[in-house]
């Protein structure tokens, strides 16, 4: 079914900078992977891989794809994906950016052809009702917080992420204006992106800033379970693991301490919609609640991707990252793009398109913005 993969890059630049303390992006950056099928139907995918997340580059994702580009148009339907997947389980570990482009277009590709939404392909619950996003804030100067925060005050939001930038002067300057509102439903997480070498460290920084959060994200270098669980108890709050899970076998180190975690489930990270829908049903029978998170930057193709994914996973789903289209983006890769509105809430209705074949998207990639790879 498959005649043909392309593998393209994506730079769009954004509006504005976003720094956290792992780095700074001025525009995206996204592998993009079309699928064609012998009648001229194509399929589209999108990721965004990371080096400080799963060590991957667009160089090693044009290597992956380059060593498997025929053999996966050998790949014809659902069944025949899945196999693929399950025998090139080890390599997908390693490569999971660069898998879940290839497989998202495949996914779409295959759902076209059947006339089918990319649920109902998936059989999966129809998508509908509202999603609600989390208002994000990178590390920005004072100013510039404090405007980025008061402007998604203005606009309803409760939901907060934070990004820590490890200044203790400068992060408490952030909290006090927080604690400055009078929002009784004001719900805050930060996000420290791996700053601190041990527990005695993150603990000490996160007690000085005197704020109930609800959730720590990453607060130690990754993988380090033992020493998480630590903060967790030590501070009440539950620990957000990012670059900490990469992969379902590591669900085997949170399952006799499930009460402390919080999965932040990423299309990208995860390597596609198939593994992350599996990562889905085995933290659910754990009782591991998630957050359906995003890359910065990333288009509404990965954001249809998350939508699928926490629709899925609503009955444990208690936040959701992305959304930010043309807020974020000078231009997106459709039209209409994905965008949260009011109160960060994206309402599927109004999104006729999405209960079309695929993905549902109507593209118009401008080729300014897009460059072959190989």
């Amino acid at each position: 079914m498959i005649s043909d993969l392309g593998l393209k890059q994506i730079c769009i630049p954004f509006k504005q900078a976003f720094r956290h303390a792992s780095a700074e992006r001025s525009e995206t950056s996204a592998l993009w992977v079309e699928a064609i099928s012998k009648r001229g139907t194509i399929g589209y995918g999108e990721s965004c891989p990371r080096s400080y997340v799963t060590g991957e580059t667009f160089d090693t994702a044009g290597k992956f794809f380059s060593r498997h580009q025929s053999a996966l148009c050998q790949i014809h339907d659902l069944t025949s994906l899945r196999a693929w997947v399950e025998t090139h389980a080890d390599e997908l570990n390693t490569n999971p950016a660069a898998w879940c482009a290839i497989e998202l277009a495949i996914l779409d590709l295959f759902a076209k052809e059947n006339n089918q939404t990319i649920e109902a392909y998936l059989s999966l619950p129809s998508l509908s009702g509202r999603f609600h996003y989390s208002a994000v804030l990178g590390d920005a100067g004072s100013d510039a917080f404090q405007a980025g925060a008061e402007q998604y005050r203005r606009h309803g939001f409760t939901d907060f992420k934070l990004k820590l930038s490890g200044n203790l002067e400068h992060d408490r300057e952030k909290i006090t204006v927080l604690k400055s509102w009078d929002i009784d439903s004001l719900r805050v997480r930060v996000d420290a992106n791996n700053l601190w070498r041990t527990a005695d460290q993150a603990i000490a920084f996160l007690r000085a800033l005197d704020y109930p959060f609800f959730g720590i994200e990453e607060p130690l270098h990754p993988n380090q379970y033992s020493e998480l669980v630590r903060v967790a108890e030590a501070l009440n709050s539950k620990i957000i693991l990012d670059e900490s899970f990469l992969r379902i076998d590591q669900l085997s180190s949170l399952r006799n301490t499930a009460r402390l975690w919080i999965i932040n489930l990423r299309v990208s990270k995860m390597g596609g919609l198939l593994r992350s829908l599996r990562i889905v049903e085995a933290a659910r029978a754990l009782n591991i609640s998630l957050i359906v998170g995003a890359q910065v930057g990333e288009t509404s193709l990965l954001t249809r991707a998350g939508i699928t994914i926490a629709h899925a996973a609503r009955d444990m789903l208690i936040a959701q990252e992305g959304a930010f289209g043309t807020f974020l983006l000078e231009r997106d890769i459709c039209d209409p793009p994905l965008m949260f509105g009011v109160g960060g809430a994206l309402d599927s209705a109004n999104y006729p398109s999405l209960h079309e074949p695929g993905f549902g998207l109507i593209l118009t990639l401008d080729a300014n913005f897009i460059s072959n790879m190989g």
